[in-house]
């Protein structure tokens, strides 16, 4: 999924970077056209590709890094993979960072005793075993951390930042996630002996959400949690009525040594110009809760059915259409990293890089990032994607897992989806199959078909 935090990480390289020639898209001529309707009508015919989500989902659960769960299933889609008759399918290794969250609580002592909804942040520290006791502080933002900085030394710091559900969902996302990212560094900066942060969401069951943090370059780290909507008000208004906070944290979270895992990577080779490439892509790794359904365990299915559909139907593309399965998107983009510097001698030669990490919700449309001279021809592309509702290409951002590559000049896209719910399940154990529709995947899986195909005809 795009952040902020990911893209801040790559101005520099992309102002640096050379840009890779466009390559010309065809327009679409009568035949091309109707293999484009045909992927269209087998993508929405059934519910092959939610189907197949629930039973990698259902079979192997939640995929952090690192984890035997993840690699059962990569093993799983490579066995699969040559089963649909793919190209060339095959694993990337990659050294990927492998953290775990271990038992984990916050309770609240003072002014009354209750277990409080917590999920640890990804890439936190630990407490010492018996916890860390401590008085609480609660602050809205960095500006009132600042004003409030003489009391926060040896407090539990929490950041109760609301989801701006009156802006674009991704907007609020991007102004509420930098508390989640960067609140221990500025909470331990004051003194703080823990952090706290309202969980980066719109709408709550008392469900936490979890996610990375960034730690700085200090060598002090200090723990960090995000608590539950209702959970974190309610320590906000206990404060404002003058009450006493306390709550003891405990967090077994450890760093491990790295380990290896994979980008799994399968083809429909082109007839005509099989070095030039066309990606569809999605993360198959997940957070260690829920099950990793839609994110983004629907857009790695996506683009996987995308490219079975087209071998499936025997359509051949003049370029070669590839399917790659990023691997550490949710926790070090160590996947995107390797590949783009694995195929590094390649990056001319890639058209477009795809990449389904918004959640499989009801798709409107395509956007674009750095291919702006590609927007004209995909318009003419997309256009037998007009029954089913997709119908605008846009200048967008780089998602995740192939801003590496953008960085490097190749243009990237994804596909619009509706995405008033992604950040009700996103991060949490409520991230699972029945939150996402046969019907818009589908529709997803058509879009991405008929897009690969297009840019590769």
């Amino acid at each position: 999924m795009r952040t902020p935090l990911s893209f801040s990480l790559l101005a520099a390289a992309l102002l640096a970077a050379p840009s890779s020639a466009q390559r010309a898209l065809p327009v679409p001529d009568a035949a091309a056209r109707a293999n484009q309707d045909k992927l269209i009508d087998a993508a929405t015919r059934d519910s092959a590709a939610w189907d197949r989500l629930a039973l990698l989902a259902d079979t192997f659960g939640n995929r952090p890094s690192g984890s035997k769960r993840l690699e059962d299933a990569l093993d799983w889609i490579l066995v699969q993979m040559k089963k649909d008759g793919l190209d060339n399918v095959h694993a990337e290794s990659v050294m990927v960072p492998h953290w775990e969250r271990g038992a984990e609580s916050a309770v609240l002592l003072e002014p009354r005793r209750d277990t409080l909804a917590m999920l640890g942040l990804g890439k936190s520290v630990g407490t010492p075993p018996n916890g860390i006791t401590a008085p609480v502080l609660v602050v809205k933002d960095f500006a009132d951390l600042r004003a409030h900085a003489a009391e926060a030394k040896g407090k539990i710091v929490l950041f109760d930042f609301p989801f701006d559900t009156a802006k674009a969902p991704f907007a609020a996302y991007g102004e509420a996630v930098q508390y989640r990212g960067e609140g221990a560094d500025s909470a331990m900066r004051f003194g703080a002996v823990a952090m706290l942060v309202r969980s980066v969401t719109p709408v709550s069951l008392r469900t936490p959400h979890t996610g990375a943090l960034r730690y700085g370059d200090s060598t002090k780290r200090i723990p960090a949690a995000a608590l539950s909507i209702e959970d974190a008000m309610m320590l906000h208004r206990m404060q404002a009525r003058g009450q006493k906070i306390v709550l003891t944290l405990k967090m077994g979270a450890r760093h491990l040594p790295f380990a290896r895992s994979r980008n799994i990577v399968a083809e429909v080779r082109g007839t005509d110009r099989p070095e030039e490439v066309v990606i569809v892509s999605g993360h198959i790794d997940s957070w260690d809760v829920g099950q990793g359904a839609m994110d983004d365990g629907g857009g790695a299915v996506a683009a996987w059915e995308a490219v079975r559909l087209i071998k499936q139907l025997g359509i051949k593309p003049r370029r070669t259409i590839r399917v790659v399965l990023w691997t550490n998107e949710e926790s070090g983009l160590a996947g995107g990293r390797a590949y783009a510097a694995a195929h590094k001698s390649e990056l001319n030669d890639i058209v477009l890089a795809f990449e389904s990490d918004n959640g499989v919700f009801m798709p409107s449309g395509i956007d674009v990032a750095g291919g702006d001279s590609l927007i004209p021809a995909l318009k003419r592309v997309i256009e037998p994607l007009a029954r089913i509702g997709v119908t605008t290409v846009t200048p967008g951002e780089s998602e995740a897992d192939v801003s590496p590559m953008f960085a490097a000049g190749v243009p990237v896209g994804s596909i619009v989806t509706d995405g008033s719910k992604y950040f009700w399940y996103h991060h949490t154990r409520a991230d699972t199959p029945d939150k996402l529709d046969p019907v818009p995947m589908a529709r997803c899986v058509a879009t991405l078909a008929a897009v690969a195909y297009g840019a590769a005809w």
